[in-house]
């Protein structure tokens, strides 16, 4: 029987100090490496989260800048693909704009890069004494779904933490051909607690792909902790990898078979009714 390709899901505590954390992401990295992961998998703000949004602004660079080049050529090394979710990217419209945007980053085992997408829903919550966030404020939204990434793994759609909450997104990648939905995240522990494993479970099956995300952990700086619980989702909906508390990595092996096989026994796809509610799809 052929082997099922591995991935390794990383689970990390970014600060401000961009050093720090890509110290701690290319351990993960190397260790995943040596374990035989063909894709490996870090979260949103895998470069760092910053104390505000200054310095959240000061700290970020673009794509073709010297921390997304040290990726690269870690993925050289390596011999890895490397999913990077939510890089704090100064794009080309950052001298006018001022703003960023979050960006998932896919490079090849070369470490060449073979997509970006760029995160579309901003997560602007406020949730009474317990959570204040607006990414609006600083980022830019995306523009554009991003088609999915054939990969050693599968086929791979891109996608960022708040993401998760919009399954028409999901369902689009799926209908273009994902395999493997990805929600690389930093979700707070209010939010992570109730939501994070039954949305992540919800868009496995209803897509019936596996899941794949990536999470912060732990206290990140004073104003800051994040939820963890990085894990895979098969595509019936069972958890089968999952983080402990505090950094580390988890792995699953991607079974292609295993997701036609769920596909063709409840083939919800060809049961969907197009003519009642229309059909999501790329735009093109």
């Amino acid at each position: 029987m052929a082997t099922k390709p591995l991935v390794a899901v990383g689970q990390v505590t970014s600060t401000p100090d961009k050093e720090r954390n890509f110290a701690a992401c290319a351990g993960l990295v190397r260790e995943a490496a040596q374990r035989g992961a063909c894709l490996v998998f870090l979260p949103e703000g895998f470069d760092y989260i910053g104390c505000n949004p200054a310095q959240t602004l000061g700290l970020a660079e673009g794509l073709d800048g010297p921390l997304m080049g040290r990726y690269a050529e870690l993925a050289r090394d390596c011999g890895v693909w490397l999913s990077l979710g939510g890089f704090h990217e100064r794009g080309r419209d950052w001298e006018t704009t001022q703003r960023i945007y979050n960006c998932h980053v896919l490079l090849d085992s070369m470490g060449r890069r073979v997509a970006a997408y760029r995160k579309t829903h901003l997560c602007d919550v406020e949730l009474e004494g317990r959570v204040s966030m607006k990414e609006s404020s600083f980022t830019n939204a995306g523009t554009e779904i991003v088609a999915p990434v054939s990969t050693p793994a599968g086929k791979l759609g891109l996608s960022i933490c708040y993401d998760v909450r919009f399954p028409e997104l999901s369902l689009a990648l799926q209908r273009a051909g994902a395999e493997i939905l990805t929600y690389p995240s930093a979700f707070t522990v209010h939010t992570g607690s109730a939501h994070w494993e039954v949305l992540l479970r919800a868009r496995a099956i209803e897509n019936q792909c596996y899941v794949v995300a990536a999470a912060q952990t732990g206290q990140n700086h004073e104003q800051r902790t994040s939820y963890g619980h990085s894990l895979v989702v098969d595509p019936w909906g069972a958890v089968v990898a999952q983080c402990h508390e505090g950094p580390g990595l988890c792995y699953a092996e991607i079974d292609l078979e295993y997701l036609h096989r769920v596909r063709r026994e409840i083939p919800v796809q060809s049961h969907r009714r197009h003519d009642l509610y229309g059909t999501i799809g790329l735009a093109p």
